[in-house]
Order: structure tokens, then C-alpha cells, then sequence
């Protein structure tokens, strides 16, 4: 893990590009709240309290980080970043913010901004011009710096190391609730370093062929895929990761099936190059499934970006023509899904590099066998 000294000084540039891009879209202020666009400057993560937290975050004057008193002391500061004001109780926060905007109308908010909050600004300042902040940040946040792509490897390596134990039949799975595995490997994320598990899918027999199946009660029998996908965040980075197994000698149908997806992914991962657009990766993954017979079974996007949150830019999907550059991030898991019968899905997080493609995830991509 790098410095704090290191970190700082990420921040103080990820400021500086902020407002550069600011002014190339004519945006006077921006005004980060709830979301990750406020920890990516910060590295102050919000409490969803009904009390507001608003960095203010003009392109002429020094950022204000707006904050309950009460929450002041959680704050890590760095003076060259940003500015603490701490609100008493008996102060309106609003009020606080809306005299920092000042004069100026053509402001930037938090996608994730309590409604209310975003209302009360709108009647205080109310000839103003308001645009996502996503505008702003999204394309920055997007392609990670050094100290981004070290915590992404870290927390990958970490969700590796509990994948590593699933493909090896190190996690019991015949006999036990998909709940019940579903526990047992956000356990072991969390005993791997992780601060917190984001999501565990566990999704088995007929259940495979449901991407975002939710892990019951239903107890996973021998004969059977069990698909597997599971991330957390790690120093506030996630990691995502996806291995689908077999309790016991896998029919001909499963092999040819995973056959596919083991051929895309491994393919998409090769194609994304530096200055490739996001849509031709998901087209090489969506090419391979669709001349192996399993087109209409292949139902969503071949990958999304990673960083702060679990889903951000860059989507691998169709549409969306953006070239990769160094520094992006995301996603790839084609999968095939025969609804009600079985599926099969293969993520990695990959890291598009002027040297080529990096794979943080390293764990086996062959169709696991298990016996337990």
C-alpha cells in the first residue's frame, strides 16, 4: 500500500484535473454530497445522514468541505486539498452552501444527492443552471491513477485467494443452502482483508441461469453448476470476481456450454487493447457465443468499470464507442444462461495498460470440478 504522502498527492491532482475539466464544460461550481465522487477528491466517504455533507467546489475559490459538527472529527484534511466548515446543530446547512455558491449559476451536483437537498438548493438559488456531476467526474474517476490501480490489484489478489478455495473444493457446497455458501465466502472476503462484502451470488442447478440470482434456501445437490460471483471493498476499492463449478462428472451439454464462455472471455480479455472502443470488446465476447449456438442466451453487457463502486465507467456494451485508454478499468464476464436449466459465467478485472491488457484476477478459468 502506498503512503499517505502518495495518496495526498493523488487527491491534490485528482482536484486539479476536476476543475480543468470544469472549465472546459463552463460548470462554476460542483457540489459533491453522497456517491463516490466526494472519497475520490477527499477521501471522506458521507454517512447517508438527513444531516448534509457538500463539498463545494468552485473553479475561482478553495474547496469547502460542508459537514455536521458531529462528523468533523471522522474527516482526514489535508489544507492544500480542501477546507473543513463544520455546521452546528442550530445552523441550515443549505444556507451554508448556497452562500459559498455565491454568484455563481452554472453548477455541477452529486448524481446521488438526497432529493430534498437538491430542492432546498434549487429554491435558494433559483436561477441557476444544474447538470449531473457525473459530467464532470465520470470520464476522470473512470481511468484510475497508480495508487487506484494498486488497490484494485490488492483487493483482487485478496477476492483470488477465496476463489482459489472454491475451484479447489476447499468450500463444502453439496448438501449446504446456497445461503449458506453465500455466507461462508463473505466470511472468508473479509478474513482476506476485505472491509466489507458488497454482494456473494450463489446461484446453483436451475439457479445458474440467473446472473443476479439471490442466494436462498435451496440446497445445492450433486450434478450440479453453481455459479459463484462475489466482491467486496478493500481500502476502499472493490474487487469482482466470478467461477462457476460442478458437484461431480459435468454432462456433455455443461462442457460444450462453458467451452463458449471460457473461449469469450479469454478473448474479450485479449481484445482490450488501448484505443479499442468499448463496444468492440463486448462484440468479440457476443461473436463467439452467438457462432456457438447460444446468442440469445448471452443477456447482458460483457463488462462494466470498477474503482470506488462496484458498476461505473466504462460499460463494455454495444453502443458505446469510447476507445480504452491507459488507466480504465472494468469488468469482463460474458455468460450463458438457459433459463430454468443452466448457466455458466467467467469474470475477471482487467486493467487496459499501454503494455496490454492486465488480468488482476489469476485463479483458473477451466470448468471446475468438485466433489463436495
Amino acid at each position: 500500500m502506498t503512503g499517505g504522502g502518495d495518496v495526498w498527492a493523488a487527491r491534490r491532482q485528482r482536484m486539479a484535473r476536476v476543475r480543468a475539466r470544469m472549465e472546459e464544460l463552463g460548470v462554476e461550481c460542483l457540489l459533491l454530497s453522497l456517491g463516490a465522487d466526494l472519497p475520490w477528491v477527499t477521501g471522506y466517504h458521507a454517512m447517508p445522514l438527513e444531516r448534509l455533507t457538500m463539498l463545494v467546489l468552485a473553479t475561482d475559490a478553495d474547496p469547502v468541505l460542508v459537514v455536521p459538527v458531529l462528523e468533523a472529527a471522522r474527516v482526514d484534511q489535508d489544507g492544500e486539498v480542501f477546507s473543513l466548515r463544520p455546521w452546528q446543530e442550530t445552523e441550515d446547512p443549505v444556507a451554508i452552501v448556497a452562500e459559498l455558491i455565491g454568484t455563481r449559476r452554472r453548477l455541477g451536483i452529486s448524481d446521488r444527492t438526497w432529493a430534498t437537498f437538491l430542492l432546498q438548493l434549487q429554491a435558494r438559488v433559483t436561477d441557476a443552471r444544474w447538470h449531473p456531476a457525473s459530467l464532470v467526474t465520470a470520464p476522470l474517476r473512470a481511468v484510475k491513477d497508480a495508487v487506484e490501480v494498486q488497490a484494485l490489484r490488492a483487493a483482487s489478489a485478496a477476492a483470488d485467494r477465496v476463489a482459489a478455495r472454491l475451484v479447489a473444493g476447499e468450500i463444502p457446497l453439496v448438501g449446504r443452502t446456497e445461503a449458506e455458501v453465500s455466507a461462508d465466502i463473505g466470511r472468508q472476503l473479509r478474513a482476506e482483508g476485505h472491509d466489507r462484502v458488497n454482494f456473494a451470488i450463489v446461484g446453483s442447478g436451475p439457479n445458474s441461469a440467473s446472473p443476479h440470482h439471490e442466494p436462498g434456501s435451496r440446497r445445492i445437490g450433486p450434478g450440479e453448476a453453481v455459479v459463484c460471483d462475489f466482491g467486496g471493498t478493500m481500502r476502499g476499492y472493490c474487487s469482482d470476481i466470478t467461477r462457476t463449478v460442478f458437484t461431480g462428472h459435468p454432462p456433455s451439454e455443461l462442457r460444450d456450454l462453458y467451452g463458449v464462455v471460457q473461449e469469450a472471455q479469454e478473448k474479450a480479455v485479449a481484445a482490450a487493447v488501448v484505443g479499442t472502443p468499448c463496444e468492440d470488446v463486448d462484440a468479440t465476447a457476443r461473436r463467439i457465443i452467438e457462432e456457438g449456438g447460444y446468442g440469445p442466451f448471452f443477456i447482458h453487457r460483457t463488462g462494466h468499470g470498477i474503482g470506488l463502486e462496484e458498476h461505473e465507467e466504462p460499460y463494455l456494451v454495444g453502443g458505446n464507442c469510447q476507445p480504452l485508454v491507459a488507466g480504465h478499468s472494468f469488468s469482463i464476464e460474458p455468460g450463458i444462461y438457459l433459463a430454468g436449466r443452466v448457466g455458466a459465467r467467467i469474470e475477471d478485472i482487467v486493467v487496459a495498460t499501454d503494455a496490454g491488457p492486465e488480468a488482476l484476477n489469476r485463479v483458473d478459468h477451466g470448468l471446475a470440478v468438485v466433489e463436495g
